[in-house]
């Protein structure tokens, strides 16, 4: 059933804008559609009950909010007079890209609590900066926005991340079980995927059996545990090939390989390409 959602992707390797209107958020209120982009929303003005991988959330004037790729998205209901602000990275630019050790800390701190409530001032300053964005896009060519692509990508995550951590409070009121054990086996994985990529692992970790952890994430974020883990280690080692001279077995032995033949067979298996391929491409 999953595979046959419709899939929404963007069409470039970043896009930002305004203008979300009822007719176009109508069109995704009969069935639910799988992101393959990651997207970040602003909403200044009206309301959107909506979805996101089973769990229903209400969006409201001064909420921002974070839709990870891989998430299955369903709007309910849209009322009031819309003021949205939006934009995201496409999978194909995510999948590739070289992220800074910082961007990995923080590529997760959003699951299970995608939407966060801010100050009107907060709130302001940030509508302040998608405008800025906007007229950043518009104003470079397609060619010159890849180029930039990289650098808004680590200061929107940094930026992103520094949100809700200022947000202490709300993480762990409004929250329900299963978002909870998501956030705990993220920040698991987080701590440990250099060293280990076994489910069951993290699942006795946590006091749960395999199960009801594989179960229980899949809902929450639309992604498997071996996605979520398969993914973190992919962009360190990512990472490393790009921004380091390290050799390929230093980075095999430093991701818990256990031998370049196999770390090879890994990354390419997610990459399409060999790490040597990867380090020597543009």
């Amino acid at each position: 059933m999953e595979k046959e959602l419709p899939k929404i992707e963007l069409p470039e390797e970043w896009i930002i804008g305004t203008g979300i209107s009822k007719e176009l958020l109508s069109l995704y209120t009969n069935f639910p559609c799988r992101l393959k982009s990651e997207i970040f929303v602003l909403c200044m003005d009206g309301e959107i009950e909506a979805s996101i991988n089973l769990n229903r959330i209400k969006v409201q004037a001064n909420d921002f909010v974070t839709i990870m790729p891989g998430s299955i998205f369903q709007v309910h209901k849209v009322e009031g007079n819309l003021k949205i602000y939006f934009g995201g990275f496409s999978s194909q630019y995510i999948n590739q890209a070289a992220l800074t050790r910082s961007a990995l800390d923080t590529l997760y701190i959003t699951l299970g609590r995608p939407v966060i409530s801010l100050k009107p001032k907060g709130a302001q300053l940030l509508e302040d900066y998608f405008c800025f964005l906007i007229k950043l896009y518009e104003f470079f060519n397609e060619t010159t926005r890849k180029l930039i692509t990289p650098h808004l990508y680590n200061n929107i995550h940094t930026g992103i991340a520094t949100i809700y951590r200022n947000k202490p409070e709300e993480a762990t009121s409004n929250i329900s079980k299963s978002e909870q054990l998501c956030k705990s086996f993220t920040q698991l994985v987080m701590q440990n995927y250099n060293q280990v990529r076994n489910v069951s692992w993290y699942a006795e970790k946590l006091n749960i059996t395999h199960a009801h952890l594989c179960t229980t994430v899949k809902q929450v974020t639309g992604n498997t545990c071996m996605e979520i883990i398969s993914r973190m280690v992919i962009m360190d080692a990512k990472s490393q090939l790009k921004s380091t001279k390290l050799s390929i077995q230093e980075i095999s032995d430093s991701l818990n390989f256990a031998n370049m033949s196999f770390f090879g067979k890994y990354f390419k298996r997610y990459v399409g390409m060999s790490p040597l391929e990867y380090r020597n491409s543009e």
